[in-house]
């Protein structure tokens, strides 16, 4: 089982050389056929007295399809010859940024992108990571902003016993495959260690069958689980990450804290989300 066909977004205005770089490298590694894609949104059209300027307007419209256009000429330069098939698709679009990518995620086995650290604050141009990873139907793979390069020798799975966390595990199985170590933790309260130990078990299995020799483990929850799963992934040299995205409800998530807001947030290291 592999990926055979992955999306990256890029970003417009700004060089996307490092990215494409571990895309390419991730297409060669699997032989897939890579879709790129972009979106951004117009300026919001301001009515003073009754008037929009067309002028104001026009101009917008050829400074983004220009800045398209430069985003499509960047993924085609990079990705020529590394993959057996590339694609552009783009848009400007009045929708949600995320909206759009995830209606287009319909073609692609994974999505690749960046943890957006502009979410809230230019939705014109950033694409709302957790929107996308809610909305898409695709496993999600986040790269930190600095990454220079992808290693995915060391993963760990950050387990729960949940539909996101069992779907993020099977959607992670070609980087499981290529992974020379895997780790599984569950983090369990006192009373939870018992039911936690047993799911170690099922998934070590499970992943045995898949050819996966995993180092599965239940652990005691200090009440903190994203710090705990960091502080895991440090001593382990952990390259990515493998988690199930919004276990609660995302409200819940977002304001009380959880993995899966952490993981978008910080994205200090790789990270395949699924919902």
């Amino acid at each position: 089982m592999n990926y055979a066909t992955l999306m990256v977004t890029l970003e417009l205005a700004q060089s996307n050389e490092a990215r494409l770089a571990i895309v390419g490298d991730l297409a060669q590694r699997w032989g897939a056929s890579v879709i790129g894609i972009a979106a951004c949104q117009p300026m919001q059209m301001v009515y003073a007295d009754g008037f929009v300027s067309g002028d104001v307007m026009a101009q917008d419209q050829a400074e983004l399809n220009k800045e398209l256009q430069a985003a499509e000429v960047e993924f085609r330069k990079a990705l020529q010859g590394r993959a057996p098939h590339i694609e552009w698709r783009s848009s400007i679009t009045f929708s949600q940024l995320a909206d759009y990518l995830a209606r287009e995620a319909r073609c692609a086995d994974l999505i690749i992108t960046g943890a957006s650290h502009g979410d809230l604050f230019d939705a014109s141009r950033s694409i709302n990571t957790g929107d996308l990873v809610m909305q898409a139907g695709r496993p999600v793979l986040l790269l930190p902003h600095q990454a220079k390069a992808l290693r995915l020798d060391r993963a760990l799975i950050g387990w729960k016993d949940t539909r996101e966390t069992r779907r993020a595990v099977m959607d992670a199985l070609p980087i499981l495959k290529q992974a020379q170590q895997v780790l599984a933790v569950e983090l369990a309260t006192e009373e939870g260690l018992p039911d936690a130990r047993e799911h170690m078990k099922d998934l070590s299995a499970w992943l045995s069958r898949h050819g996966i020799r995993a180092e599965c483990e239940a652990r005691l929850s200090t009440g903190d689980d994203a710090t705990a799963l960091y502080a895991h992934a440090q001593d382990q040299a952990i390259d990515v990450i493998v988690a199930g995205a919004y276990g609660h409800s995302r409200l819940r998530e977002w304001v009380l804290g959880g993995v899966t807001r952490d993981l978008l947030i910080s994205a200090n290291r790789c990270a395949l989300l699924s919902h």
